[in-house]
């Protein structure tokens, strides 16, 4: 029997007044890189694909700037039975003929880690084996296979584990949803000054947290809740796990991937070391995104601090999409060791409201520990724009002792110098497009 209680509390510590877990090994304390099989290949995965990504990753140098997980999603076991003596899942002998432990070893092999799926319901969102009711023996069958990395899904909960409240997520296309965020239709919604932490749903994802806890001399899994937003998870996710989603699936949409950013642009203050919102995979590469929109997509979620785990059949991504990929200081600040809060809007932009999925925040400003500041530009208008970065509005430039208003100034995407920039800088953009800027000091 696990005691989940003393496992729990011994997980737990403050970051800046937030309560998180901290794991051996400092696995969760940045946002995870890497790649994941499901928004490229859904189903239709196997060993093949997941080591073409894996030495894609190493070959493409992607794995030296920090793309470290291989994960396999969905659909990777024997769909309709357990092993009747171990209980344990099995894995499906067609798609991975070594067993999971086996590709595990070849992607360790190549210097990276290796990642699973599974769901907190009876079974997995395409209708394979899940871990709700076997949370102990499935974390004890993937540490024993090598795994390094859990995606926990919230498919086919079963009933008397549903919560006795309804949250609302405020997205796009959430029914109810009004242009600021709230859902004031929406049925049996929590009193106020409701404690999620004590739902349902948060007490199943911690089920699979202290199974995980209990595997720790044996393997450092990091945790990623694929929880949908539910719940509140904003207010518990880091005492749970290592990041945790804040919403429905991405897909490879302009409207889908501004609803998720402006939502996240509105979730920040709960980012820090050990505990990251998660807007879900990247799909750079993926569908008919231009660009430009594929730049702006990488650019936030990096500078949000989000994880980034690629979405894409790597051995067929072209270089363009690669190059946004592979952005040395956009990487830099969404890993740097020493600072754990994300970029965030110091003016709104475009829309001057407070929510709108459709123009997020168009102003971002960052710190970093490297002695540089981040300023993000995005135009999320539907035709060519002007932005304007004004030095004086710029939370990290303003007020200094030192009464200079001109800075050496960067552009993140050239990497040319843009020399020293008085004032202000202003910068032509095309439709949902985005101008990153690295402010090096004052001149």
């Amino acid at each position: 029997m696990i005691n989940t209680a003393s496992i729990a509390a011994g997980l737990l510590l403050s970051v800046q007044g937030v309560r998180a877990i901290e794991r051996p090994n400092n696995v969760g304390r940045l946002p995870a890189l890497g790649w994941n099989s499901w928004n490229a290949f859904g189903c239709d995965i196997n060993e093949t694909k997941v080591m073409t990504a894996a030495n894609e990753l190493v070959s493409s140098g992607l794995s030296k700037l920090g793309y470290e997980y291989v994960n396999i999603d969905d659909c990777w076991s024997i769909q309709d039975h357990r092993d009747p003596t171990t209980d344990r899942i099995i894995p499906d002998p067609d798609k991975f003929p070594d067993g999971i432990n086996g590709t595990a070893k070849k992607v360790h092999d190549l210097g990276l880690k290796i990642g699973i799926y599974s769901s907190a319901g009876t079974e997995t969102c395409a209708g394979y084996p899940a871990s709700i009711g076997k949370e102990t023996i499935d974390a004890e069958s993937f540490a024993d296979w090598g795994i390094d990395y859990l995606k926990y899904d919230n498919c086919n909960v079963p009933s008397n584990w549903t919560d006795e409240y309804t949250y609302c997520v405020a997205e796009s296309d959430f029914p109810g949803v009004n242009p600021n965020g709230t859902c004031p239709g929406l049925d049996n919604q929590a009193p106020s000054g409701y404690d999620w932490s004590k739902s349902n749903t948060a007490k199943r994802f911690n089920v699979m947290r202290d199974a995980l806890a209990a595997v720790e001399d044996q393997r450092v899994i990091l945790y990623s809740l694929c929880e949908w937003g539910y719940a509140d998870v904003i207010s518990w996710g880091n005492q749970t796990g290592s990041s945790w989603r804040i919403s429905g699936d991405i897909n490879a949409t302009w409207d889908r991937i501004t609803a998720l950013a402006n939502l996240n642009a509105h979730q920040l203050d709960f980012v820090d070391f050990w505990g990251h919102n998660d807007p879900d995979m990247l799909e750079v590469g993926n569908g008919d995104l231009t660009i430009e929109e594929n730049r702006a997509h990488f650019a936030l979620w990096a500078i949000m601090k989000s994880p980034l785990i690629i979405g894409t059949a790597l051995d067929a991504i072209p270089d363009t999409h690669l190059a946004i990929l592979k952005n040395s200081d956009l990487i830099a600040f969404n890993q740097d060791p020493a600072y754990g809060k994300p970029a965030t809007p110091y003016k709104n932009g475009y829309n001057n409201g407070t929510y709108n999925p459709n123009y997020p925040p168009e102003f971002w400003s960052g710190s970093t520990s490297y002695g540089w500041n981040l300023v993000l530009l995005f135009n999320s208008e539907d035709a060519a724009a002007t932005r304007t970065a004004v030095w004086s509005e710029i939370p990290q430039l303003s007020g200094g002792r030192n009464s200079s208003s001109s800075y050496k100034v960067k552009d993140i995407w050239s990497g040319k110098n843009l020399g020293c920039v008085k004032d202000q800088y202003s910068v032509d953009l095309g439709a949902h497009d985005v101008a990153v800027l690295k402010i090096t000091g004052r001149c």
